[in-house]
């Protein structure tokens, strides 16, 4: 049997008594169990109302699991590379 995951990303906080409290609304159809991964900074655990997405990509840069990418082995593309994709 196979399943199929669907990945939707959102904000939220967790508040004093451990409960996670999404920004928005979650789009589901009807209540089912889900996967949560949480992301933390380590800089700052405290509640924060509102995370930019500077912040976020700044977090995610600075990630050790994103190093090997800093090998120039991994330098394969060039801006010169493919065409133009205009969303």
């Amino acid at each position: 049997m196979s399943l199929m995951a669907k990945a939707i990303e959102t904000t939220g906080f967790v508040n004093a008594q451990h409960e996670l409290l999404l920004d928005e609304k979650f789009p589901m159809i009807k209540p089912s169990r889900v996967r949560v991964i949480i992301m933390i900074t380590e800089e700052d655990t405290s509640f924060s109302e509102t995370v930019s997405e500077a912040e976020w990509l700044k977090v995610a840069s600075q990630n050790p699991a994103f190093d090997f990418l800093k090998d120039a082995k991994e330098d394969i593309y060039s801006l010169t590379d493919g065409k133009p994709f205009y969303d």
